[in-house]
Parts: structure tokens; sequence; C-alpha cells
């Protein structure tokens, strides 16, 4: 079968995260299996404006904003009599092509719908038209199949019109390993909280500066890492909330990390922090488990499907940094409880494994291509 998959970013965009990585990965499976796939996305300065990786094709087109309408060209021009399947993941904007590819089975895949997050991305008024446009294109795509890595998600669409079979949930998978034992991991030797991932407004980075220094209040000995990099005035925002702690001296700021100083932080740290407004699933959360380090995070999309709490990680009941400096304060300071959540999270971090995403993914797709060979409805 040729697939095509349309997506505005791929896992070289300097913007990449979770969902790019996991397209990938399935795209390398479903060509494993006999498929051919063909990304569709946007190019960014300095990109090869088409590579063949790891069985796949891909092709970067225009821009982050002209991608969507440089895709339809060069769908109308080479790709409208090769294609035998269309995925168009939505990821803020949708490539409409459910108006332009109507003859062509068609999944969609969500990974999260943006919602509040237009207004961390986004400037004024853009933020306020893609919130109420956002409904709108969801309304006029009910009566496709989509699919998403989370029931958090699924109600979601749910909630715009999508009917209960026209949404399937599979698991994501994660790149690493879960250690093969937790018994003689080495710490740091002082309780260290980690911050881990983009300096992006809907992260919310401060709020976790701001967590460690109430938490450190209570627990002279705590330590914070920030490790991540971003961009423009949020960074600023970050750096200057770390400038002005009290507690300076005992907050590292690392920017970017490789994946060796990744593991390395995940399996040291004794709590990694997460206050995303939003996420699809929470792919952090599931790393950092299988690295032997339970979660604290926000109760928000995403984040409440990763942790399970109180026995795989701590939820905020308010999300707010006092509320999560109090659940820090509480986690570290019952080391029987804190191991049994660090081994829980550990165990089942290992039911995340990319076949095991594959196998369901892969299912999903024969399953719906079978019972409906138009998709589209």
């Amino acid at each position: 079968m040729n697939i095509l998959w349309f997506t505005w970013k791929d896992k070289a965009n300097p913007r990449a995260g979770g969902a790019e990585f996991m397209n990938e990965e399935l795209a390398a499976r479903l060509v494993r299996d006999g498929h051919r796939v063909i990304f569709l996305v946007g190019g960014f300065p300095g990109c090869v404006r088409e590579e063949e990786i790891g069985g796949y094709r891909i092709i970067r087109l225009g821009n982050r904003w002209t991608v969507y309408l440089e895709a339809y060209r060069y769908y109308r021009r080479y790709m409208k009599d090769w294609a035998d399947l269309i995925i168009e993941e939505i990821n803020t904007i949708p490539f409409l092509t459910q108006f332009y590819a109507r003859n062509k089975p068609r999944i969609f895949i969500i990974y999260q719908l943006c919602r509040e997050i237009w207004f961390y991305e986004m400037f004024f008024p853009l933020n306020l038209l893609g919130y109420l446009m956002e409904p709108l294109y969801l309304y006029a795509m009910r009566k496709n199949i989509c699919i998403t890595e989370s029931e958090s998600t699924r109600k979601d669409l749910r909630r715009f019109g999508f009917a209960e079979d026209r949404v399937h949930v599979f698991p994501i998978g994660i790149g690493m390993e879960p250690l093969e034992e937790l018994g003689g991991l080495e710490k740091f030797p002082e309780p260290t909280l980690l911050s881990l991932g983009a300096l992006r407004s809907m992260k919310r980075t401060v709020h976790q500066v701001e967590a460690f220094n109430f938490a450190k209040a209570e627990s002279r000995g705590l330590k914070l890492i920030v490790a991540g990099d971003g961009s423009g005035d949020y960074k600023e925002r970050v750096l200057q909330a770390v400038a002005d702690s009290p507690y300076r001296d005992d907050i590292d700021y690392l920017g970017g990390v490789g994946l060796d100083t990744k593991y390395e932080l995940m399996r040291r740290s004794h709590l990694i922090l997460v206050t995303s407004v939003k996420e699809g699933w929470g792919l952090i959360v599931t790393e950092a488990a299988s690295q032997g380090t339970p979660a604290i995070v926000y109760n928000v999309d995403g984040l409440r499907d990763s942790v399970i709490n109180g026995f795989s990680g701590l939820i905020c009941r308010e999300n707010s940094p006092a509320e999560m400096a109090r659940l820090i304060t509480s986690a570290l300071s019952n080391r029987e409880k804190y191991e049994a959540m660090r081994m829980s999270a550990w165990k089942l971090s290992k039911e995340y494994t990319l076949d095991r995403s594959y196998a369901e993914f892969a299912a999903i797709l024969r399953r719906v291509c079978r019972g409906n060979p138009r998709v589209s409805g």
C-alpha cells in the first residue's frame, strides 16, 4: 500500500518533539512490512528538501506557514494517483485533505487538540482566531476516522462531534530501553528535581522554578536542574526566574542537552516536574519512569493519562507552583512511599514499547481500511 502522510514537521525539524519521533518509528515499521510511505512536511532553514530515511521518503515543502498550500500543490501535481491511503496529522492547523483528496481512503492523527495552547504559543489576534476556528474544522471532520494516543484527546474529540466508533486510541512507545533493574541505581547525593524540555510558554517552565523555590524552604538540601533550550521572550523569562531565585546557587541551568546527558539526568534525578498547559500523552513522563524517576505533573490532558496518581507519580489537585511544591515535599519526605512509587512507574513504563505501539496502530489501519475503504465517511 502507498501511504502519503501529511504533517507540518519531521523529526529533523528544530521544533520536533515526541509526535515526530512516533510518526517516523511507525513509518519505518510500515516500510518493513512492505508498505511505501512518503511524508509531506514543512521545510526549515538549512534543510535537505528531499531524502530517504529508514526506507520512507521525506519531502520538505515551503516552511512552517506555507507548507499547507505547497502540500496541496504537490499532491495535485505528483501524488494524487500514487497514494492508496492518506494519513493527515493535525497539529495546530489542518491540511484540509478532505476537500481535495475526497476519492482517497483517509485517516486523521490528532495527538492533542490545541485549545488554550493557542493563547500561550501564538500572538493576538491569530491566537483568538485559532481558538475559534479549531471547533469549526473539527466539526467538519467529525465523520472521518481519527487515531489518537490518549483517552483525554478521545474525550476532546467526542465533545466536538466525533462518534465513539470514529476515534481509536493506540499506546505511545518510548525509544529508550527501561533499566534492567532499579537495585543499585545511583541518584544524586542531594534530592534533585529535574525540569527537562523546550523552554516554551505552553510548557510553563517558570512554574517549575517557582515550585522549587517553595519546596526549598521545606527541604534545605533540595536542588533543581533545568535542561532545555528555547528562544525568544519565554526563554528570557525562565532565565530571569532562575537568576531571581533566592536559591540561585542550588539551580543548575544546562541549556539543551544530548541524549546521553538526558538519560543520565533522568536516571539520577529524584523527581521530574511537568507543568504543560496540555499534552497528547506526556512522553517525557514515561521516559523518566523507564529510568527509575517518577513525575509530579499538572492535572491536564495527556499528563493525567501518563501518571496513575499516587501509584506511578503524583498529579496536582490545583495547577499551581505552591501545590506542586507541597507534593514535592510529600514525595521526598517518605522514603518507603517514594521507592514504591518509583518501582511502580518503572514497571508500568515497560508496557510502552514501540513494537506494541506499531502493532496496535497497524491493527487500526487494517480494521479501518477493511471496514470502510473510503474511510472519509
